[in-house]
């Protein structure tokens, strides 16, 4: 790996990775570090390029950070982990798990998607209208400041837009014990989260009440969720 990846550590137990979403950092998962440290060794992650994790120079796409996320794990000796990934963090947990299925022992996907006809229509809008700006802005803006802050914007908009782009069939090539969780007013679309619970084999899906980000607005049944799956 080009760069050291920030991240935070409580508790001791299994160890059990949490990936934050898009332009997010770890501290999302505030609630669930204090929650689940009781009894396992969490480890909250800033992806390439957010919170305290340097860019780097390689690619900026899911898959580089699945890969960010195997030398990580070598590097802390972890040869095994349960997985939660959240949104775009989501995705990077389910390339990671296709590609590296021997390092998951189990795998919790929340809000994750296929591809960008797996959200919302006007939340597909409302990304495309967003990295029209920021492209314009990227292109346009002559302050260093500016355009550094429109190139930012571009990367992390066009991982929605490209990524993860996963073959549906890909989904069956999974071998851990998985939990596919959303909020009832998900931007992920119910019927796109049902087909990923259902072609990975022997996924469990499970809907909390709450929006897109249901951890954190709803963490009490959130973590229950999570913790009667963990604990099965």
């Amino acid at each position: 790996m080009d760069i050291c990846l920030h991240y935070i550590e409580k508790g001791c137990g299994e160890p059990l990775i949490l990936l934050h979403g898009n332009g997010e950092d770890s501290s999302y998962f505030s609630e669930q570090i204090s929650f689940f440290s009781k009894r396992y060794r969490v480890i909250a992650v800033d992806t390439r390029g957010h919170g305290k994790s340097p860019r780097g120079t390689v690619s900026f796409t899911i898959r580089q950070f699945a890969d960010d996320l195997h030398d990580f794990m070598e590097e802390l000796g972890l040869a095994k982990a349960h997985i939660l990934g959240f949104s775009d963090g989501g995705n990077i947990a389910l390339v990671f798990a296709i590609k590296y299925p021997e390092m998951v022992d189990r795998l919790i996907l929340n809000g994750a998607n296929l591809d960008m006809e797996g959200l919302e229509s006007e939340v597909q809008k409302e990304i495309l209208d967003e990295y029209e700006l920021a492209r314009r802005r990227m292109e346009t803006e002559t302050d260093e400041k500016g355009a550094a802050a429109g190139r930012k914007a571009v990367e992390l908009l066009e991982l929605m837009i490209r990524d993860p782009n996963i073959p549906v069939e890909e989904l069956e090539q999974v071998k851990a014990r998985t939990l596919v969780i959303a909020g009832t007013e998900d931007m992920i679309k119910r019927e796109h989260t049902e087909l990923i619970g259902s072609r990975i084999p022997g996924a469990e899906t499970v809907i909390v009440q709450g929006s897109h980000f249901a951890a954190s607005e709803n963490p009490a049944e959130f973590n229950r969720a999570v913790e009667r799956f963990l604990m099965s």
